[in-house]
């Protein structure tokens, strides 16, 4: 029986573990649940999980250490910025991390890898990209590569011209083509912030330099990444898009239990895989060049982002305004060190007030 402490259990990724959860009783059990809001849904999933403590950080503050103190793992499936002192604490528990939070990396790539390293705590990635990875490496994440190869879908916005993005709704970007997601992973999807954030994800994961990280646009979204080694072979990891299948596996591995659908090669016809539209989306080169820059940059990133992606879904904002925010942002912010992580919550609140003053002007 395993032990999972569940954090973001309220959100799509936290709901879909439960499924897998629910599925295997015989194998899993809930010790704690966390949300950030959503205390209703909470109390409802504190009544069929039955864990020790439920914990909603709308309602109050508790250590959150406690969270960890008898599971086995912990599941970081907290949305934002918000998600990183979960991660981090979860570490200072020594418990292994299954880790769907983006921004623990993307911010605190370099806090997380150290304090992980120092307390002998294994990082697990849930992302369907990081774990086709994870598996093409045999489930070592320092196994030797040649290049990482990330696959995005493109988004919903694949083929049209730039000027046109300028009209797209909230409602047009949420619907996804392949992938059904929460809605800011999924705005980050239709602007490629998301592949960016993944490609500073997987720095951090596989202790590599960007120049070995490319990203390729898949629209079918059955292969979900790859791994190219020296001798010119290439390992992919194919499925159906299932956010189940790496979350069981991250739970499971090296076991695989039943979860998906087999994929049916022949009527998949055909694969396509297409060079990034990085000048229609300037999302991910603004990401490509924060992670380069280090230090606290991605941090002013991500907060920039979440602001900017914020006032787009309630009609504020146009989709592209979204990269101008977040150039502005880093174009008027000077980095830091990330040295600690008052140093990022610091620079994440200096990110959120000037993208808002930027946003709305005051």
């Amino acid at each position: 029986m395993k032990n999972i402490a569940l954090i973001g259990c309220t959100g799509s990724i936290g709901r879909q573990t439960l499924d897998v959860v629910k599925k295997n009783p015989d194998r899993f059990r809930i010790t704690a649940l966390a949300c950030g809001q959503d205390a209703e849904a909470l109390s409802t999933l504190k009544k069929q999980f039955s864990p020790r403590i439920a914990y909603c950080a709308a309602e109050g503050e508790i250590p959150l250490g406690a969270l960890f103190e008898d599971c086995d793992v912990a599941f970081i499936a907290a949305g934002g910025f918000a998600g990183l002192q979960y991660t981090m604490s979860a570490i200072e528990a020594g418990k292994r991390v299954l880790l769907a939070n983006k921004e623990s990396l993307v911010c605190g790539g370099e806090l997380v890898t150290r304090a992980a390293k120092k307390r002998g705590v294994e990082i697990v990635p849930v992302d369907s990209e990081h774990s086709a990875i994870f598996q093409a490496l045999g489930f070592k994440r320092e196994a030797k590569f040649e290049k990482l190869i990330l696959t995005a879908s493109g988004g919903p916005f694949l083929h049209y011209e730039k000027e046109q993005l300028s009209r797209v709704t909230a409602k047009e970007a949420l619907s996804h083509p392949t992938w059904k997601m929460g809605k800011k992973v999924t705005v980050d999807s239709a602007t490629l912030l998301n592949k960016g954030y993944e490609v500073i994800e997987a720095k951090w994961l596989y202790d590599t330099d960007f120049d070995r990280i490319e990203a390729v646009v898949h629209p079918e979204s059955i292969v979900h990444s790859l791994v190219s080694f020296a001798d010119g072979a290439m390992i992919a990891q194919l499925g159906y898009p299932d956010m189940r299948l790496p979350i069981q596996l991250a739970l499971t591995y090296p076991e695989r239990l039943a979860c998906t659908p087999q994929l049916d090669l022949v009527k998949l016809a055909a694969l396509h895989f297409l060079p990034l539209p990085r000048e229609k989306f300037p999302c991910f080169d603004l990401a490509i060049g924060a992670g380069r820059a280090g230090g606290t940059a991605p941090t002013l990133l991500n907060g920039a982002a979440e602001e900017a992606v914020s006032a787009f879904l309630k009609g504020h904002i146009t989709l592209p305004q979204i990269a101008e925010t977040i150039g502005e942002v880093l174009g008027s912010i000077p980095k830091g060190e990330a040295t600690s992580l008052a140093a990022l919550e610091e620079a994440d609140s200096m990110a959120r007030r000037a993208a808002n003053a930027f946003i709305y002007g005051k």
